[in-house]
């Protein structure tokens, strides 16, 4: 490449003769501010986006904080009296006999039931659709696929006649047995092995006399680590978030998650002067109900590091 000496400018300096090396500076001279325009747009939005979802967690913060009369009177994003949230919480875990407690170890145990449950079904027939061929798997799964597009509310119907058939009603079973089933998690689990689990691999693990099982539990399973924790992830907030269906199958206060408790609650605030007014209790707990799901994040994001692929396979 040949450079020769700019005469136009009183510094001396070197200009290449080179066209596609004169077109790649153009370009970097042309785009360069509408490139750093872009990214200013990109970090804009991104901080509407976080403010978005940053502003229902504050409200409940702040809202923890206060006793019902000032729910309503006092700045809405605002401290009333820090000092009240332990008395919010000393009257939400003794308001009717306790009641909060159940209703939060109701929803540890389905969601954590169903959330394990639905990962171990999500990862075995997700591994099954993308590593064997067998006879109706596109149709199958595109059953699957297109189950995704049913909303869940639209199934709770049939599902309570279904399981009223069984005595399932008002039980734990009611709410665990229809959330085993992740057609999203399906779906990302199938993805996630075709890409991450090379053919190649299996076929070694098998020439060294790994039979399936073995193959899955010590080869293929420790490379679905990222997947596996966002599916369970996934799983386990989607039951503790569920509403509709608790709501249809259980009846027996004992028997409810905490969504639904709140809820009853909700209800009979709302029933005005022959209600019970519990608004400072309902917005107390609806704050630690939100605490474990975030816990859950936390301890679980470490799982995503690395995982994508362990190890290599020798040509």
């Amino acid at each position: 490449m040949a450079a020769v000496l700019n005469p136009g400018t009183l510094d001396t300096e070197l200009v290449t003769t080179d066209p596609k090396q004169r077109r790649r500076e153009r370009r970097r001279t042309e785009h360069g501010p509408a490139t750093g325009g872009r990214k200013i747009g990109s970090h804009v939005l991104l901080v509407i986006m976080a403010f978005y979802f940053v502003v229902p967690i504050w409200w409940l913060i702040v809202a923890s904080t206060k006793s019902t009369g000032s729910l309503f009177s006092s700045p809405a994003f605002w401290f009333d009296n820090p000092s009240s949230f332990f008395t919010n919480i000393q009257g939400l875990f003794e308001h009717q006999n306790g009641i909060y407690w159940t209703w939060l170890g109701n929803s540890f145990l389905y969601s954590f039931t169903a959330g394990i449950g639905a990962t171990i079904v999500a990862v075995l027939a997700g591994y099954g659709f993308a590593k064997y061929s067998f006879k109706g798997r596109n149709v199958i799964f595109g059953i699957i696929l297109g189950s995704v597009m049913v909303p869940l509310t639209a199934l709770v119907i049939p599902q309570f006649m279904l399981l009223s058939q069984y005595g399932l009603i008002n039980t734990g079973w009611a709410v665990i047995l229809p959330s085993l089933l992740n057609p999203f998690g399906v779906y990302l689990m199938r993805v996630y092995t075709q890409d991450a689990i090379p053919d190649e691999l299996l076929e070694a693990a098998r020439i060294d006399g790994a039979g399936e099982w073995r193959t899955f539990l010590q080869v293929v399973f420790p490379l679905l680590r990222p997947a596996i924790v966002t599916v369970l992830l996934l799983s386990i907030v989607g039951t503790w978030n569920n509403f509709f269906l608790p709501l249809a199958m259980l009846t027996s206060p004992e028997t409810l998650p905490v969504t639904v408790g709140l809820n009853r609650w909700l209800t009979l605030s709302n029933a005005g002067a022959g209600g019970e007014q519990v608004w400072n209790l309902i917005t107390s707990g609806a704050f630690i109900s939100v605490v474990p799901l975030i816990l859950s994040f936390l301890f679980l994001q470490r799982y995503w590091q690395g995982g994508l692929a362990i190890g290599g396979v020798k040509s």
